[in-house]
This record gives C-alpha cells, sequence and structure tokens, in this order.
C-alpha cells in the first residue's frame, strides 16, 4: 500500500518591538516575572488597546518580501478560550480579514526549487507562560509570568503543500533567513521568539477521503520539528495499516521520549466564537507608507545566495549556509572588503568559527571576533608568520577575548619557524627516529612524505614552515634515493 503526507506549517514569531502590541509595556526578555504588565495587558475593566504602529510595518516587511496579497482594509477580532496563561481569557487576533495573505515561498530540495504556498500572515498578541514547578501538599502546582501576555505575535500560515519532513525543515530555515534579514524578530526557538505548530495527515494513494489532520505542539527546534513530523507518519501509517481511523487531535511533542503524545480535541475557529473587537476600528494600510516600507526592505536570502556564488566564487552549498545566518553573511562581507579572498574566509567562517559557535551555541555578533581581526591572522598565514595550524589553535581565543593574532602569537611564542638551519636539525632527528617511513618511501610508497612532515609539525608544535619542511624533507629523500 502507498501512502502520501501532508504537512502544513503555523509558525508564531515575536517581534522585535520595544513596546507591546496593544499597550506600552516592555517586551525585555528575561525581566522579573511579571514585571512588565499593566492594565491593558491583564484585562482590567476600562482598558482600551492601542495597535502598535511597528509591529503592523513589520507585518509588511514579511508580507510584501513573501509576495503576499495586502487587503485595504483589515480587522482584529477576539478569539475566546480561557487558560491559565491568557490573563483577558481572550486573545486579539485577526480571523476573516487578515493583514496579508496568499503569498508564496521558494524552496529549494536536492537542486529542485518548489513554492510552498503562504495562506496569510496576521497579527496578534502572545499569551503567558506557564511553568510547571512541582508539588506542594503532594497536589501539582503551576505558576504563571505575564510578562509576555501582550507581546506582538506574527501567525505565518502555510498553504498545506509540504510532502516531506525535509521540505518542512527547509521551508523553516528560508523562512528563519527571511524574518533574521529583515530585522524584526531575532528568531530565538530557545526563548520562545520563533514557535512551530504543524498540521499532518498521512493518506492512501488512489483513496478518495483524505485522512484528518493532527496537529503538533511544543517543538523548539527545527531538527524536533522534523523528528516529530518523521514520528507522527510513522503512527498514522501503522494506524491505517491496522484500519484505525485517524482523528483530528492536538499531540504534543516529548523531545526526550521522541515520540508524541494526545494533548485535546482539535478546537475548530467556532469553539473560539471569534468577534470583531469592539475596541478597535478596522484597519485601512496606506499606499503611499506601504509604498514606503517596500523601498526599506533590504536584500532577500535568495537574491543574496546568487550573489555570493557570482561575485565571491564560492559553492552554492557554501553561499547557502552563509546567508540562512545573516549576521554570518554579514560579517563575511565585511571580511571580503578588508580581505579580498572570499573563498579563503568562507573555509574560516563554516570551519573552525561554525564549530565553535555551535558548540557554544553563539551568533558571531555575541563573540569579540571582528572581521579586521580574522583578515589580520588571514594574512599573518599568507606572509608565512604563522602556520595555518597555529592559527586553528588560536581563533578559539580570538573569538573568546577579541585579541589580535599577532599579539596571541606573541605571547605564546608561536612564531613560525623558517630558519631552515634550525628547521633542517629537527627534519634529521625525525628521519633518524622515523627510519621505517624513510624506507616506505625509497620503496617507492609516496604517502611516506606527508606522515615525515606530519611528524615535523608535531614536533614543533606547528610552528614548523610547511612549505620549507616539506622542501627540505624531499631534498633529503631524494639524496637517500641516490644513495640507493
Amino acid at each position: 500500500m502507498s501512502y502520501y503526507t501532508i504537512i502544513g506549517l503555523e509558525v508564531h514569531v515575536e517581534l522585535l518591538t520595544e513596546t507591546k502590541m496593544f499597550c506600552s509595556c516592555s517586551t525585555k526578555f528575561g525581566s522579573l516575572p511579571n514585571s512588565n504588565v499593566c492594565p491593558v495587558c491583564l484585562g482590567l475593566p476600562g482598558v482600551l488597546p492601542v495597535i502598535n504602529k511597528k509591529a503592523v510595518e513589520y507585518l509588511l516587511k514579511v508580507a510584501l518580501s513573501l509576495d503576499c496579497k495586502i487587503p485595504h482594509r483589515s480587522k482584529f477580532d477576539r478569539k475566546n478560550y480561557f487558560y491559565p496563561d491568557m490573563p483577558k481569557n481572550y486573545q486579539i487576533s485577526q480571523y476573516d480579514l487578515p493583514l496579508s495573505q496568499d503569498g508564496f515561498l521558494e524552496i529549494e530540495i536536492d537542486g529542485n526549487r518548489k513554492k510552498i504556498g503562504i495562506e496569510r500572515i496576521h497579527l496578534e498578541e502572545d499569551t503567558g507562560k506557564s511553568i510547571h514547578t512541582g508539588t506542594i501538599d503532594k497536589s501539582l502546582y503551576t505558576l504563571e509570568d505575564f510578562n509576555r501576555a501582550g507581546v506582538p505575535l506574527l501567525e505565518i500560515v502555510s498553504k498545506p503543500h509540504m510532502s516531506s519532513p525535509e521540505e518542512a525543515g527547509e521551508y523553516l530555515k528560508e523562512l528563519r533567513a527571511i524574518l533574521f534579514s529583515l530585522g524584526i524578530s531575532d528568531c530565538k526557538m530557545e526563548e520562545g521568539s520563533l514557535r512551530c505548530d504543524a498540521n499532518i495527515s498521512v493518506n492512501k494513494e488512489d483513496f478518495p477521503e483524505l485522512s484528518r489532520k493532527v496537529e503538533i505542539k511544543n517543538m523548539n527546534s527545527f531538527k524536533s520539528v522534523q523528528k516529530a513530523l518523521f514520528y507522527e507518519i510513522k503512527r498514522q501509517t501503522e494506524m491505517i495499516e491496522r484500519g484505525e481511523a485517524i482523528q483530528q487531535e492536538t499531540r504534543g511533542w516529548l523531545e526526550e521520549e521522541g515520540k508524541t503524545i494526545f494533548m485535546r480535541g482539535k478546537e475548530m475557529a467556532n469553539d473560539y466564537r471569534y468577534f470583531p473587537e469592539p475596541d478597535l476600528l478596522p484597519l485601512e494600510i496606506d499606499r503611499i507608507w506601504l509604498e514606503e516600507i517596500k523601498n526599506t526592505i533590504p536584500e532577500l536570502p535568495r537574491e543574496k545566495k546568487r550573489r555570493f556564488v557570482k561575485d565571491y566564487n564560492i559553492s552554492n552549498y557554501e553561499a547557502t549556509v552563509l546567508c540562512d545566518n545573516f549576521a554570518l553573511s554579514k560579517f563575511f562581507e565585511e571580511t571580503v572588503r578588508i580581505y579580498d579572498k572570499a573563498p579563503v574566509i568562507t573555509n574560516w567562517l563554516l570551519g573552525d568559527i561554525s564549530k565553535y559557535l555551535n558548540a557554544e551555541n553563539l551568533e558571531i555578533t555575541s563573540t569579540k571576533l571582528t572581521p579586521e581581526n580574522l583578515s589580520e591572522m588571514l594574512s599573518l598565514i599568507d606572509n608565512k608568520v604563522i602556520s595555518g595550524k597555529i592559527g586553528k589553535d588560536i581563533i578559539e581565543e580570538m573569538l573568546r577575548s577579541g585579541k589580535k593574532a599577532e599579539k596571541i602569537v606573541q605571547e605564546r611564542g608561536l612564531l613560525q619557524i623558517s630558519d631552515e638551519e634550525v628547521l633542517w636539525n629537527l627534519i634529521r632527528k625525525v628521519m633518524d627516529e622515523n627510519s621505517d617511513a624513510v624506507k616506505e618511501y625509497l620503496k617507492g610508497k609516496t604517502k611516506a612524505l606527508g606522515y615525515l612532515v606530519g611528524q615535523v609539525m608535531k614536533q614543533s608544535k606547528g610552528k614548523a614552515n610547511p612549505q620549507i619542511t616539506n622542501s627540505i624533507i624531499l631534498e633529503e629523500l631524494q639524496k637517500k634515493t641516490g644513495e640507493a
């Protein structure tokens, strides 16, 4: 039996505004619990919301970047539900007249491009945060922090155009890169500023009736989204094989256990009893203002990738990795302006530097490395002052301390050895201690040369000039070949 998968994603993005969606409370992350609240975001009697213009501007930037249609008239609605983390017991959102709809995002999988439709993009206010802390007298209890309640939230709803977890992952990466390049969000999934819910159904080929979709929540990374989708495909397929019906429901993702669990039956639109927000007038978008916003949109990641490949002679893969991270691509271009060897810079950024950033969970802007300092280090390698290995040894300290390469080299005594007499004595010692490798070379096994060079580098702690070392060893081996 053949099956196919239908996937749609709902992405929630906290916006980088200084104040909340409908009041003047701060949106600063990490403040003391319940310190960034006021009568408006707590929904106290008699208060009136006021729309945050900057949040509307940010949405319009995203909508224009995703080729969405922007109607002249929009409105806000009340979405009614009773959860502990929603202080007003309703959420101001948008229902039938969102600020934008009907766009697309293009992704690339294995060299093939595919357009994923965007159903709608709308604005709403975020909920608070429930903190499940433990028990009192053997009873579970939960604390509520309402600092996040009212923070401007963008919801981007895709059409069900994705057919695999890989496509969903690529869609999220491409979308995050666009959002980051627009400067509207920090997109930190670990802090909840970028969240994703997935809707998925598994269906039989040539079977007219579609399975009911399942919604998956609580995924805090791109990898989690893909793993949850793979798990759900397997679970639903096995249910169909057993003749069981798929129920329309909301399931949560348990990262540590690697599985989804039932949370509740899936709510329908009428469960929320939407009605127009009585305290806010309909919103009309001025076309002149919209044109001004359009002119502020920077170069988007896909266009930047094409330019990087063309102008800097790097591979499509390298350009993709650089441009998926706005901060990294900006650092790259700033470095190229100083040190004009783009492929060399790319190797360092995607190699040792990215390895450090990933291990420490940092953006390059959170380190003390500057384009000027990286350029200086690469010039020292070019000028044979230090070797590439020494560069690898000191780059982590440069990232942490912001020190210049030359200063670190002097402090550690890491200047490259280029004196041929000093190198010759070191090489003779290595060749005496590794006579088997010398014999192997004399028998025609030229790989032994690389081994001997490696031993000299090891003995010199990476300070030996590799080119001169290679030349001297080769000269000595050729002499022995003549003697043989």
